[in-house]
């Protein structure tokens, strides 16, 4: 479909797009803890645990972190390694360690406030685009649109990008969320397109039969399975990857009594009991990699723990 004829669809069939999607929003949307938070730092944290991670996992640890952290205040003054502790069973730790550095700066360059605007969010540890909009919209109800990969999916099957198997630009998948923006209940409708993505214009497989769209959408009917993407193969060892070595080691250490500290020859063998002497320059490869990243401490040359 030509660009001329996206922009037609798109004016012809706006308001009817739009009410049939939150109709179907107020009858089927997800009922997610944090769906009618408006408090930035529990709209954030909610967005930064969902990147990359299952929702269902995040209905477990999210209320868990809140009660340990309620506020930006208490979780930049907690110690690293409590927080490291805090966030077990998520995975991608790093988010745990940027939340922590993102609020330390709002405690100190924004008086514990979260800043509304958008492009001073974007300045902050961990914060894209995305997680910014999602913020601007989902706590100070700013009329913005939203782009993840679900929003994403949807967007492009009702409105095709031109030519042939092209895969479209990340600025024009944004311009087009933004012509799709009701006048009112932006909060509402980027929910809803989520949720729509989400469970039934899935990647695989997707349930036109029951999408509000069906009437509308050129792709209706048209998605065909893919083959799965063949996967890069990843820095590892014995064909394990190393981010599973590394998610070993921090486990490991969320283990340790307080200020206990572990010997690295104990550890090799904790995160790969088959250890061998000729594993020994990849393993200091991996805890340098930890220690760069600020999830370990190295107390000695010898021994590490999670940083203070």
């Amino acid at each position: 479909m030509s660009k001329r004829g996206r922009l037609e669809l798109l004016s012809k069939h706006k308001k009817l797009l739009t009410s049939n999607v939150l109709r179907w929003y107020g009858k089927n949307g997800r009922d997610l803890p944090w769906r009618n938070e408006h408090d930035p730092y529990r709209v954030l944290l909610s967005e930064v645990m969902l990147q990359q991670t299952q929702v269902s996992r995040v209905l477990t640890k999210y209320p868990q972190f809140l009660k340990r952290f309620p506020s930006f205040k208490r979780l930049a003054e907690a110690k690293t390694s409590d927080v490291i502790k805090a966030w077990e069973g998520m995975g991608y730790n790093n988010r745990a360690l940027r939340l922590q550095k993102l609020a330390e700066v709002v405690l100190d360059k924004y008086q514990g406030k979260l800043p509304r605007d958008i492009q001073q969010l974007e300045t902050l540890p961990g914060i894209g685009r995305y997680t910014a909009h999602a913020v601007a919209c989902f706590s100070f109800g700013q009329r913005v649109p939203i782009v993840d990969t679900n929003i994403r999916r949807v967007l492009t099957r009702v409105c095709p990008p031109g030519g042939r198997g092209r895969s479209p630009e990340e600025e024009e998948t944004w311009t087009l969320a933004e012509s799709f923006l009701p006048r009112r209940h932006a909060h509402d409708w980027n929910q809803a397109l989520m949720d729509l993505g989400a469970t039934i214009c899935t990647a695989a497989l997707p349930k036109c039969d029951h999408c509000p769209l069906v009437s509308l959408c050129p792709s209706a009917h048209q998605v065909r399975r893919k083959k799965p993407a063949v996967r890069k193969s990843e820095p590892g060892n014995g064909g394990i990857p190393n981010r599973i070595f590394r998610g070993r080691t921090i486990q490991a250490l969320r283990k340790l009594k307080s200020r206990q500290t572990i010997a690295t020859s104990v550890l090799a063998f904790r995160i790969k009991p088959d250890f061998q002497s000729t594993d020994r320059r990849w393993f200091e490869s991996l805890l340098g990699g930890l220690e760069k990243d600020g999830l370990i401490r190295r107390v000695a040359r010898r021994r590490v723990s999670l940083p203070e």
